[in-house]
């Protein structure tokens, strides 16, 4: 029973950095961050659709391949997946989604609840309304373990 109480303890405190941070790495909530911030609806100048899929050789890629925004543009991004697999849309920096990527490799279970990211399975659509605040280079990604390095990135320019 006490190598229970200890074993459990010992699983529980590698968890704990998960739980503590909330929304993925102390969570990005409506706080502005590099990339922007997300904005309401109504507030979308035009509205992007992006498309999530697999090919039949294994590449795993967005459809478009590259987006680009002008500083302060408000838009409304539709995504849908048009795969398989589930598949995930994350807008960040390209060092912030590596992080991201490294920290689910470890918890491939995490819940996602960003309002930078959505997370969607086979015939699912889903939207993120984002303000393009900053001018610069980011990406975006699926982060699930494997994908990112199947193909499912690119960049977002924000001019």
């Amino acid at each position: 029973m006490r190598k229970t109480i200890i074993l459990s303890a010992a699983m529980l405190s590698l968890t704990a950095p998960v739980f503590a941070a909330g929304k993925h790495e102390g969570g990005h909530d409506d706080a502005e961050m590099a990339i922007g911030m997300p904005a309401d609806a109504d507030q979308a100048s035009r509205t992007v659709e992006v498309s999530m899929l697999e090919t039949d050789d294994g590449e795993m890629l967005f459809e478009p391949r590259k987006l680009t925004f002008s500083e302060g543009e408000t838009v409304r991004l539709v995504i849908t997946n048009d795969g398989e697999q589930e598949h995930e849309f994350v807008l960040d920096t390209a060092e912030a989604n590596q992080e991201h990527k490294e920290l689910m490799a470890r918890f491939p279970e995490m819940e996602h609840d960003d309002p930078n990211a959505v997370r969607l399975q086979s015939g699912e659509e889903g939207e993120i309304v984002w303000t393009f605040a900053n001018e610069g280079e980011f990406e975006f990604a699926c982060l699930i373990l494997g994908h990112y390095e199947a193909g499912m990135h690119g960049p977002v320019v924000v001019e």
